[in-house]
């Protein structure tokens, strides 16, 4: 039980973390204006008033529309509002977005940790507003945190306390609407896949196919174009060697042009996508399905040709499962870590990788240049991703129900159950097992 004293002293320094928040965000450099915004405000605009989608082009800049058809039937409200309430909509559904997804990830945690639920959840929504994907999300106006929402309301719905609920039965419509929207998260229909939940899997692309359809109904021309002439034109949405590009294919354009990109970016997302999904197996093997989506999510960021840094809020959840300690079947609420040398290296580890995307260090370079600070400091955040997809801890989960739709998980030599009576002094040896 907490004391007064306790209470006002966590008020006190959530306070002073929240102005601090505040501070930061107002005078830090990299303001965008709601850029992404205007660009999906003047384009419906635009469709509403001429049938035509992706001739708009904000005026002043070569960008227009990049999204399927249905993600401007989305987006269709806009035309009701004006421009302030519509940015004003958009940062608030960002912000419920952004609360929801940190009470699914931190919520657990605090609540097997034994901390202040409140406290936790308030400390970790100024860390994450810290973040450069978030900052920018927000500041550009974009979808992003949207998206990572509807695909882990399906990560919840596959979650234990759903396993007799009929809600269980909508897993996969938001993975297939964030496919829909935004074709990046498409690659989550195949984690469904990988993993053997079937009926999420079947469920997520009836609903993208559903929802595209719906967009050829409502803007047949519109959607032909998207399909067979926008989606390839990659020139759109700039180059590939652009700071902002933290994909696979910006690093290796920002290599040098002597090489070839295409060819190198297909055998690298190859190789990324062949990791992934031996990883995405350990983790479904251990049940650790916060893991398997985390994984799937920086998959995501670097195969993708374009990754803008706002994508790459999908790390959030990574860094979740970096800094949660492995859980341990015989700890109780609120216990220590067997490890605690372990744990502070991950929890240093954390705060470093922390340090880093909140940085905006990958600006200080020059797509031109060519030497390894570029490498290294203008792909910073592409390496980071790459280093989470390599070593991102899995944690075992033996307090998951049985679940037919996951993989079973390795066999485990059965251990006899403890009992009073001492050990004995001599135990044989068991011949070995033929092979």
């Amino acid at each position: 039980m907490l004391t007064r004293g306790t209470t006002t002293a966590r008020i006190a320094v959530l306070a002073v973390a929240v102005l601090a928040t505040g501070l930061v965000l107002a005078v830090i450099l990299g303001h965008r204006g709601w850029f992404d915004a205007g660009v999906y405000y003047g384009a419906v605009r635009h469709w509403t008033a001429t049938g035509q989608l992706y001739d708009y082009v904000r005026p002043g800049t070569p960008y227009g529309f990049t999204y399927p058809p249905f993600a401007a039937v989305c987006m269709l409200p806009m035309r009701l509002l004006g421009w302030h309430p519509a940015i004003a909509v958009g940062v608030a559904l960002s912000a419920a977005a952004t609360a929801l997804l940190l009470y699914w990830l931190v919520d657990p945690v605090a609540r097997r940790r034994g901390w202040c639920r409140w406290y936790a959840f308030g400390l970790a929504a100024c860390l994450c507003a810290l973040t450069n994907p978030v900052r920018d999300t927000f500041s550009f106006g974009q979808v992003n945190l949207l998206l990572v929402a509807l695909v882990f309301a399906d990560h919840q719905l596959t979650n234990r306390q759903f396993t007799q609920s009929r809600w269980r039965l909508l897993a996969g419509v938001g993975t297939g609407l964030a496919a829909a929207i935004k074709l990046t998260p498409a690659l989550f229909i195949v984690h469904l896949l990988l993993t053997r939940q079937w009926r999420a899997a079947a469920t997520a692309t009836a609903t993208a196919l559903g929802a595209t359809g719906a967009g050829f109904l409502i803007a047949p021309e519109v959607s032909r174009r998207f399909w067979t002439a926008t989606l390839w034109d990659t020139d759109r949405v700039g180059g590939f060697a652009n700071m902002s590009n933290q994909s696979l294919q910006g690093l290796i354009a920002r290599l040098g042009p002597h090489l070839p990109g295409r060819a190198l970016w297909a055998v690298a997302a190859l190789a990324v996508l062949a990791l992934w999904a031996h990883r995405l197996h350990r983790a479904a093997a251990a049940r650790d399905t916060l893991a398997a989506y985390s994984l799937t999510g920086l998959a995501c960021c670097l195969v993708s040709p374009i990754t803008w840094v706002h994508h790459l809020v999908w790390m959030l959840p990574a860094l979740i499962v970096l800094a949660d300690p492995a859980p341990d079947p015989d700890a109780v609420m609120g216990a220590a870590p067997r490890r605690p040398g372990r744990r502070r290296a991950r929890t240093a580890l954390c705060w470093l990788l922390h340090l880093v995307l909140s940085s905006g260090m990958v600006w200080l370079w020059h797509p031109d240049g060519r030497d390894l600070g570029t490498l290294l400091g203008g792909s910073a955040y592409a390496l980071t991703t790459l280093g989470l997809l390599l070593a991102l801890p899995i944690r075992h989960h033996p307090e998951q129900p049985d679940d037919p739709a996951a993989p079973e998980p390795p066999e485990r030599t059965a251990t006899p159950a403890r009992t009073s009576a001492p050990a004995p002094a001599f135990r044989e040896r068991p011949a070995p097992a033929g092979r």
